[in-house]
């Protein structure tokens, strides 16, 4: 289990500037919000690519995947009846794939609610074949470059698809690819009726990733959510992934938000060790 940071968290800040402090603070990896870097990953060179690379890489950080992957864009929809529309997604995920392999990237975490929420007409049913249909188009390119696409449970504040981990694996359960796996998102499960500890056992042989938030929008240590006991989880099922901070109220500004996560969870974890040797000892 190591620990990674969503690279939005430092707002407008030079790319090299936050990867330094991430660094600094202690992460392993960073994860990349495209729209950080250009409205397109069309538009972003192979020079650009390669310098953003080297950058994390220069300061000893793993670039470990992408987020928010079609945040800022227009035109894309996961769930329209358009069938062009679809195919036009499709074709933009995959130079999302390529991009998260020119940073070294191995996660592609498909939340964006609003370019996968089921339109008036469509039922959710049918948006479960839509969206197969797109990343079912998209498999080889993520076979090909080894990347894992992650789909991300949102809350029914954010969005009317998916909306719990069971939901998002009927999809997941559809692509029978072990390339198309599962995220959780704390603040996502949160909106839940079933306990966190229950949604990550009952999800543990598909999940590729996790995100670490609180249910304020903040993050880990900065709300009332108690991460000992999801950490314990995650060691009991011996998740090999990262946890990594995503935030999306930015109130307390970057460096109290980088700063203090991971020092939370690092103690979180640390706790959640001890419990988890208490446990064995006769």
């Amino acid at each position: 289990m190591r620990f990674a940071i969503c690279n939005e968290t430092f707002v407008d800040w030079p790319l090299e500037k936050g990867f330094a402090f991430a660094a600094e603070c202690g992460y392993a990896g960073v994860e990349i919000a495209p729209f950080t870097i250009s409205r397109y990953v069309t538009d972003i060179p192979a020079a650009i690519r390669k310098e953003i690379r080297r950058e994390a890489e220069s300061v000893g950080l793993e670039i470990l995947g992408l987020h928010w992957l079609l945040a800022k864009t227009e035109g894309f929809h996961l769930t329209s009846p358009d069938p062009a529309v679809r195919r036009h997604t499709a074709e933009y995920l995959k130079h999302l794939v390529r991009f998260c392999a020119d940073l070294g990237g191995r996660i592609m975490v498909f939340g964006s609610p609003a370019q996968r929420k089921l339109p008036p007409e469509v039922s959710f049913d049918q948006g479960l074949i839509f969206a197969a249909e797109v990343f079912r188009s998209i498999l080889p390119d993520l076979e090909r470059y080894g990347i894992i696409l992650a789909v991300e449970p949102l809350s029914p504040a954010e969005t009317n698809f998916l909306c719990t981990a069971a939901e998002a694996m009927q999809l997941v359960d559809l692509l029978r690819s072990p390339n198309v796996q599962l995220n959780l998102d704390c603040k996502a499960m949160a909106s839940e009726k079933i306990p966190m500890e229950k949604i990550i056992r009952d999800h543990a042989k598909y999940l590729a990733h996790f995100h670490a938030n609180d249910p304020n929008l903040q993050g880990p240590g900065f709300g009332d959510l108690d991460f000992v006991p999801i950490l314990r989880t995650l060691l009991e099922i011996k998740y090999q992934g990262w946890v990594s901070v995503e935030v999306f109220d930015y109130t307390p500004g970057p460096e109290a938000l980088a700063k203090k996560s991971i020092e939370y969870l690092r103690a979180c974890l640390e706790k959640a060790r001890e419990e988890a040797a208490e446990a064995l000892e006769p």
